[in-house]
């Protein structure tokens, strides 16, 4: 996989140096058309936001949905006003490139920004989309077979989409080797049992077909509402002419806005959900950086077994919040424990806590999660039981995990699989921190 992620890397690095220079040796073919489209993908990059989604957050990833249905709108462009295009896939690719690096300009002034990454995504799909498009239009072979009606237009169509499958494929792979590996939280800071799976430099790699699993749900949403306007945007501007630009572009370039607003919203409500879940921390109930631990180390669990990002939501905040019960403790639980304690005393801890996490305003899932940490593991849902188990192992291993520590805790963990946690649930556990064992080894 890892040389896979080169090859692509050298493929985009390729593919930019020639259309650059094939573009500089030949002259840009329709300036107004190409200043036009490039202006809307520098103005969509320049508003690049953050996501709340993605792979779960992981590394934190952005998207621009306004540069890239420019782009795609470009790549399909076959005619402006009814009259032919003339220019090509290398053009197209060079426009795109130059457009990108003139939005990110701005970002840049204000520090480092630029995702690598997600440029070479961006290359090799719109690189891709022309591909498939520019050649067989320029033939004359597609409108030969299609025409330009309504078969025209659902070809331009599966090609988005097919490029967005494309794409999904490539951010798989990549994320499969990006620095701290697919486990990375979003705190900063790595679970020692997890050692660089979680959030270290050297990327261990993941299995790829979880990955993608969670790439295609992610693209799911938006790959084709930005194909689709790409797409629309090629067919209008081949009827209207450049002036369908802003009549498609200004509705997609309000919503972007209101997307940025929803995205800070939801990065408040994490960090308030996180410094709740440290108040048993500073009020001496459970070690420091207990609660963030078995977050990450839960997300991680999480995403090997397949979770869906919703799921995955309420897996973060139950784990952050599953020990806020112990705040109705008259005197401390010794290390923060609570696997030692008489069922009553947990299940007393679980529903308090339950309750207090429902007058937080969270999703009801998160509150069930917590509630039912006391219960026997067949009773409780799966993401209870990640929590459950992920828990019993920080508290194992006490934030400070060596191999051998690790290895301790994980038998211990299987020999309780008959009665207190779930087998599939520990052996992806097993499996996350051997992955950070081999990673730390070098």
């Amino acid at each position: 996989m890892r040389h896979l992620t080169a090859l692509c890397r050298v493929a985009a690095v390729a593919l930019a140096c020639a259309a650059l220079g094939s573009t500089l040796a030949y002259g840009l073919q329709q300036p107004w058309v190409a200043l036009a489209f490039a202006a809307v993908i520098a103005v969509g990059e320049s508003l690049r936001v953050r996501l709340p989604g993605g792979e779960h957050d992981e590394g934190t990833p952005t998207s621009a949905p306004l540069a890239a249905a420019g782009a795609l709108g470009y790549a399909l462009l076959g005619e402006v006003g009814g009259e032919r295009t003339t220019h090509g896939v290398m053009q197209v690719v060079a426009v795109v490139i130059v457009a990108g690096l003139a939005g990110h300009a701005p970002r840049a002034a204000l520090g480092p920004s630029l995702e690598p990454d997600h440029a070479v995504r961006g290359v090799l799909a719109v690189g891709f989309a022309a591909t498939c498009f520019q050649p067989l239009f320029n033939s004359g072979a597609l409108t030969h077979w299609l025409g330009h009606g309504s078969y025209y237009a659902l070809c331009l169509l599966a090609v988005t989409l097919v490029t967005g499958l494309c794409d999904a494929v490539l951010a798989a792979v990549f994320a499969a080797n990006s620095p701290g590996g697919p486990g990375a939280g979003r705190f900063g800071s790595s679970h020692p049992g997890a050692g660089r799976s979680v959030s270290d430099r050297s990327g261990t790699g993941r299995p790829f077909g979880p990955l993608l699993r969670a790439q295609l749900r992610t693209h799911v949403g938006i790959a084709p509402a930005i194909g689709a306007t790409g797409a629309v945007i090629a067919l209008a501007v081949a009827v209207v002419g450049l002036w369908a630009l802003p009549v498609f572009c200004v509705p997609l370039l309000l919503t972007l806005f209101s997307f940025r607003r929803y995205a800070t919203v939801r990065a408040t409500y994490r960090q308030t959900i996180a410094s709740l879940a440290r108040s048993t921390e500073v009020a001496g109930y459970t070690p420091h950086g207990h609660a963030r631990r078995v977050a990450e180390l839960s997300c991680a669990v999480g995403r090997e077994l397949g979770l869906t990002h919703p799921e995955l939501t309420v897996l973060e905040y139950a784990a952050l919040m599953h020990d806020i019960g112990q705040l109705s403790l008259v005197d401390p639980v010794d290390s923060g424990a609570t696997e030692s304690l008489d069922p009553g005393l947990q299940r007393r801890i679980a529903l308090l806590g339950g309750a207090v996490v429902r007058q937080t305003g969270v999703a009801p899932e998160v509150a069930v999660v917590v509630e039912r940490q006391a219960d026997p593991f067949r009773e409780q849902p799966l993401t209870a039981r990640i929590v459950r188990t992920v828990n019993a192992y920080d508290d194992m291993v006490a934030g400070k995990a060596s191999v051998e520590g690790s290895l301790q805790a994980l038998e211990r963990l299987r020999l309780g699989s008959a009665h207190d946690f779930e087998p599939r649930v520990v052996e992806a556990l097993s499996r996350v921190v051997s992955r950070g064992a081999r990673g730390g080894a070098g």
